[in-house]
């Protein structure tokens, strides 16, 4: 299977293999996904840096959605819809269609979208295509930096031209590690107290404001770990097969307030550490 390493990064034109009956379809999807993402990217990066007039709020008034995010959404929806009839929707900003073909989009038009209003270039388009069994393919891309971070199970991670690996970092106390904070009040500060705890353990933090842009981090070495509580599956979609592709490991653990998930994305080892000092942490505060 070495050869067929090479042949995904040049161009990002996916590997087109010979062993599966199912490869073809995958290969369309990946490039479909690419697509998708640059010319949403693109979309966005015209109105990035702009007035901030049409925004609104979601679930709190920290939970912010703008007209950026809307009309990212309404572009894949119907790109996809033209290249991909039949096939399933899942989105952040609403766009839901049951699937006749066997496989969902699951869709995040703009990951980071206060980072974007407030003109911090830290955002993205994140894109995955699963299946019964998961996630088929992955796409994050960050127009700001022109890195598409991409993936195609059981073919690996790629960033640009460069095969992806995470690293190899084994002690925690070394390890830099990635979170991210929800926008309800109580919720972040019962993780405010648990990252306490973190930095107590690690090397440090760092909050980007992008799930997506945290997850392709761990997997292309930028950070050793990431853990965040109450993503939505269009956050970590995406960023989470990018990271197994790479070689990580990534699982989910409770919240430290009510219903909702922690995810955690490591190489096996640090995982491991990080996830049961994190757990720890939301127990001893009188998690149920």
């Amino acid at each position: 299977m070495g050869p067929r390493a090479r042949c995904s990064p040049e161009g990002l034109v996916p590997c087109r293999g010979k062993d599966a009956s199912g490869s073809g379809v995958r290969d369309e999807l990946l490039t479909v996904a690419i697509e998708a993402a640059h010319s949403a990217g693109e979309l966005l990066m015209n109105s990035f840096g702009g007035d901030r007039a049409d925004v609104s709020t979601k679930t709190s008034p920290t939970d912010l959605v703008s007209k950026a995010d809307r009309d990212a959404e309404r572009f894949l929806l119907d790109f996809l819809a033209s290249k991909r009839p039949g096939d399933g929707i899942f989105a952040e900003e609403g766009g839901r269609a049951e699937s006749s073909t066997g496989y969902r989009w699951v869709i995040d038009p703009l990951d980071g979208t206060v980072n974007f209003l407030f003109r911090i270039p830290v955002w993205a388009v994140s894109l995955a295509v699963e299946d019964r069994d998961g996630g088929v393919a992955g796409v994050v891309y960050d127009p700001n930096r022109n890195e598409t971070f991409v993936a195609q199970r059981g073919e690996g991670a790629w960033l640009n031209d460069r095969r992806l690996q995470v690293s190899d970092r084994a002690d925690l106390a070394t390890a830099l590690i990635g979170t991210g904070f929800a926008y309800e009040v109580k919720r972040r500060g019962e993780q405010a107290r648990v990252a306490a705890d973190v930095l107590g353990k690690a090397r440090d933090i760092r909050r980007a404001g992008s799930a997506a842009l945290d997850l392709c981090a761990v997997a292309c070495r930028r950070l050793d770990g990431f853990y965040e509580a109450y993503t939505e599956p269009w956050d970590r979609a995406a960023g989470a097969l990018i990271v197994r592709e790479a070689g990580g490991v990534v699982s989910e653990g409770p919240a430290p307030v009510g219903e909702g998930t922690t995810i955690f994305a490591a190489n096996a080892t640090l995982h491991d550490e990080l996830k049961r000092l994190v757990l720890a942490s939301v127990q001893s505060k009188g998690v149920q």
